[in-house]
């Protein structure tokens, strides 16, 4: 689930003010919602572009994404490796891998990215850090967990942002008025609070994401 707090106009704003995807992305984005009854989950514009934006400041050289979907966060993201970086991206939904991969290879990322499918726990522990940038977009009840399992891997000064963490403003009401995954997403939000290794910042961007910099192990 990927919506936005923000009204239509504010959104339609936003889009207006911000650089327009790539003719590969705009493509994808469209493909997605054609065939996918689950497109709400795509990064999309606004979103994309920011987690480009960071990217692009943080330069990696090592990122993690835990939930590839259709690939667009991916491309997104890998536009801010280094020379030589390589971007990992995990997905459960064997059924995605060809179209992540088509959009992949059509963004001349073929060589950048390496896809993985499977359970994300299990494969977490496969892939070689450190990581730079990790991407957290996936079933919400494991949150906590992939980050206890990302957060050694991930290098001093290494940024985590993790999606869906407002979970279409949920996290506000009485915790028995929340879903399971809202109480899942309030979980990992106190979890991030409370962690004295990290710095945090919770941007309002679309459903919410959680903005994570290691500052000690």
């Amino acid at each position: 689930m990927t919506t936005s707090l923000l009204s239509r106009q504010i959104e339609d704003y936003t889009e207006r003010y911000t650089t327009p995807p790539s003719i590969v992305l705009a493509e994808l984005n469209r493909q997605t919602n054609l065939k996918r009854g689950d497109a709400v989950m795509i990064s999309g514009h606004i979103q994309g572009a920011f987690l480009q934006m960071i990217a692009h400041m943080v330069r990696p050289k090592q990122v993690l994404e835990i939930g590839t979907f259709t690939g667009y966060s991916a491309i997104c993201l890998a536009q801010g490796l280094q020379d030589g970086g390589h971007l990992h991206t995990i997905e459960i939904d064997e059924e995605l891998e060809d179209m992540a991969a088509e959009y992949i290879t059509k963004a001349g990322l073929r060589d950048k990215i390496t896809q993985h499918i499977g359970p994300a726990a299990d494969i977490i522990a496969t892939v070689p850090g450190p990581f730079d940038l990790v991407f957290i977009d996936a079933d919400k009840q494991n949150y906590e967990r992939y980050y206890d399992l990302v957060f050694p891997k991930l290098s001093i000064g290494g940024i985590i942002i993790a999606d869906n963490v407002l979970y279409d403003g949920e996290v506000v009401l009485p915790i028995e008025q929340q879903s399971k995954n809202a109480q899942a997403i309030q979980g990992f939000n106190n979890k991030v609070k409370a962690d004295k290794r990290v710095q945090h910042f919770l941007a309002p961007i679309r459903d919410g994401l959680m903005v994570v910099r290691k500052v000690s192990e």
